[in-house]
């Protein structure tokens, strides 16, 4: 390679991998955690899905429910259901019958007001527990570390570019490191080879960090690339769909994703002749899963509640194991029990299908059960480990006599506040999860009080203690202690030991308490390697 291509991937690599570091290791500590994010909330609510699945989802006991307090007439009401869920998101918007009487009233503390005002509303329902609760009495660390990947926290920034500027921010993110991944691999194209089977442990720091971040940024590429890939075209769909709304569909961008089958805005003239019969989901449902068998209800509407232009649709998504790439749909006409309308999700896959579901379980993770998720999970942290290095790197290389001093200084304060940030991600993660078990009665903001206060309070305390060799260390330690501490806590708060949840086949309980002793394993012996290293070489102090 001529030194000028060289000089031009070096640069790039460096400038836009040191610009967004801390931003993307954030994105990927969160992303890893999120591959567990439906055991997240077995673990956190003490009630597992795998043990419970079978159970039926009493749709109609909820209509029941909600005809004790709110009249149906002329609503539609859409239920959104997560996969390996005990529970489903309500949206029931305000009557399209003009005789019905409309309340303007305040929703409840912390539920979103409808969108066209009135009673418009929503909540979320378990269904085992026949609950109804606010998103944000519903709100769980899984949501937490869910939302956090993509920044979403940062919405309430009131800064307006046109999106939310946490989207933005987490699309940014991705846009560069797309650039850090390419211009990286074309920077190390030529000893590609050779220097991946090349690690020298006991050589200066410099040479270990500079080893560990080429292997595993190899290693880990492919994985990194379709993430960055994905994210941008999940985050940031918003810069191809605002011109082809514009050009194609004259701003109306609700058609647009009507056509392209992401959401379901069909609407049916309300008649003002009230139906004349008792309305049942369950054997719509049933008729459903018995000709879709394997195949996963993802969003239910109901049209016009109680007219006579009432409408059921079904939504599903079928398992990945038979069909990757399908999408299925039925509509049913009450007035006269007629399906009008039924797309098969194990055998009719369109264009838009087969692209959507590729994009949606390569970012997931969700089409290979443990072994999938666990992969991706541990190429998630090496690609934490990754950021980490570079940032070292970029430091030691400019920490030298002929670098100015005031550049010296700013290289590493920099440096400190990065690895400040990024490594106390560990422990403060672990201490909320303790935290989300013990106190009484969680909720958005009690989680978002422990996570963001403790993680401000350490980052805080590690730039002023101005030593990146301690920060690494007793992260590693503290977070060690602190998730082993995880089981304990689920065993003492929930009842959830471990040997239960293994004897009743609650698996998804049992497999976060054995990811928590396993990250704590790990962290332990990084952190007793280190310190057995310390006494042999010089640490990387200031």
């Amino acid at each position: 390679m001529n030194i000028r291509n060289y000089n031009i991937y070096f640069n790039t690599h460096t400038i836009s991998g040191i610009i967004i570091c801390a931003l993307l290791y954030i994105i990927f500590f969160a992303g890893s955690f999120s591959f567990f994010k439906h055991e997240i909330r077995a673990w956190q609510h003490g009630v597992s899905y795998e043990a419970n699945k079978d159970a039926e989802k009493d749709f109609d006991f909820l209509l029941d429910s909600l005809r004790q307090t709110h009249d149906l007439k002329g609503r539609d009401i859409t239920f959104y259901l997560q996969p390996h869920s005990l529970g489903a998101s309500v949206n029931m918007s305000v009557s399209k019958d003009t005789t019905v009487t409309k309340p303007q009233q305040a929703p409840p503390e912390g539920q979103r007001p409808g969108r066209r005002g009135g009673d418009a509303t929503f909540f979320y329902y378990d269904f085992h527990q026949e609950k109804a609760s606010t998103y944000a009495e519903s709100y769980d660390m899984g949501e937490f570390l869910y939302r956090l990947h993509f920044l979403a926290q940062l919405n309430q920034v009131p800064i307006n570019i046109g999106a939310p500027f946490g989207y933005a921010l987490a699309g940014l993110v991705s846009f560069l490191f797309l650039f850090a991944l390419i211009t990286g691999l074309l920077l190390h194209w030529d000893k590609i080879v050779s220097n991946f089977f090349v690690f020298r442990p006991w050589s200066k720091w410099k040479t270990v960090w500079t080893d560990m971040h080429t292997a595993l940024g190899v290693i880990g590429f492919p994985f990194q690339f379709i993430f960055a890939l994905t994210g941008i075209i999940l985050i940031v769909n918003w810069v191809l769909v605002t011109p082809l709304s514009k050009y194609l569909y004259d701003g109306k961008q609700q058609e647009l994703y009507q056509d392209l089958g992401f959401s379901d805005g069909t609407t049916y003239e309300y008649l003002y002749k009230p139906i004349d019969q008792d309305f049942s989901m369950q054997p719509y449902l049933a008729e459903l899963e018995q000709k879709w068998e394997g195949a996963e209800f993802s969003r239910i509407f109901i049209k016009n509640y109680g007219d006579e232009s009432m409408h059921l649709i079904v939504h599903a998504k079928p398992n990945p194991k038979l069909n990757f790439s399908g999408e299925g749909k039925a509509v049913y006409r009450i007035q006269d029990n007629m399906l009008v309308y039924e797309k098969d999700p194990h055998t009719a896959s369109s264009y838009k299908d087969k692209v959507s579901s590729i994009i949606y379980h390569l970012h997931f993770g969700d089409f290979g059960g443990y072994p999938v998720k666990i992969t991706f999970f541990i190429l998630g942290i090496m690609g934490c480990m990754v950021i980490i290095s570079g940032i070292l790197i970029w430091l030691v290389a400019r920490d030298k006599k002929n670098v100015p001093k005031h550049k010296r200084v700013f290289n590493f304060w920099a440096s400190n506040v990065f690895i400040a940030i990024c490594l106390t991600m560990l422990p403060v993660t672990a201490l909320t999860f303790i935290a989300v078990k013990v106190y009484p009665e969680v909720n958005q903001a009690f989680i978002y009080s422990v996570y963001f206060y403790s993680w401000l309070a350490l980052s805080v305390f590690y730039v002023i203690r101005r030593n990146l060799r301690a920060t690494n260390m007793e992260t590693l330690l503290s977070g060690a202690i602190l998730g082993l501490c995880i089981p304990v806590v689920n065993g003492l708060y929930g009842g959830n030991w471990i040997w239960k949840t293994f004897a009743t086949g609650e698996t998804d309980i049992l497999f976060f308490d054995l990811l928590w002793i396993a990250i704590s394993v790990v962290a332990i012996i990084a952190f007793l390697k280190i310190q057995r290293d310390g006494a042999k070489r010089k640490g990387f102090n200031r």
